[in-house]
């Protein structure tokens, strides 16, 4: 299994960003998919993941200014980052699950090397 993200670089407070991670070495429709972020110093965050029925879930953190979206067909999950916040700044990562729901999070076992996302105030 292999995941790559692309997308990340550095924009300006308010700005938008699309990060995208293509996957390969999955059937990709009936896993679930997610984006984690890692800061510096600080704990792994879950941002948004998706369901193999695209049901959604957001961390409070990002509510209303990301959304998460797949492409069976492509293989291709992408994170709108829209709004974007100096805390936004972090390594963010694409995680696919061998479930279908995105819970519980111990099943997200493939993961990317990550793209940088760097917010400036």
């Amino acid at each position: 299994v292999q995941l790559v993200e692309s997308g990340g670089g550095l924009v300006q407070a308010g700005g938008s960003l699309r990060l995208s991670c293509a996957a390969s070495g999955l059937i990709f429709r009936i896993n679930a998919l997610a984006w984690y972020r890692q800061a510096p110093g600080k704990e792994r965050e879950r941002v948004a993941a998706i369901s193999s029925g695209e049901q959604t879930f957001y961390a409070d953190s990002v509510k209303g200014r990301f959304t998460i979206s797949r492409d069976n067909d492509k293989k291709v999950v992408y994170l709108q980052m829209s709004d974007l916040k100096p805390e936004d700044t972090a390594m963010y990562l694409c995680a696919a699950s061998d479930s279908g729901s995105y819970y519980p999070e111990g099943w997200f076992r493939y993961w990317g090397q990550g793209t940088q996302v760097t917010i400036s105030s």
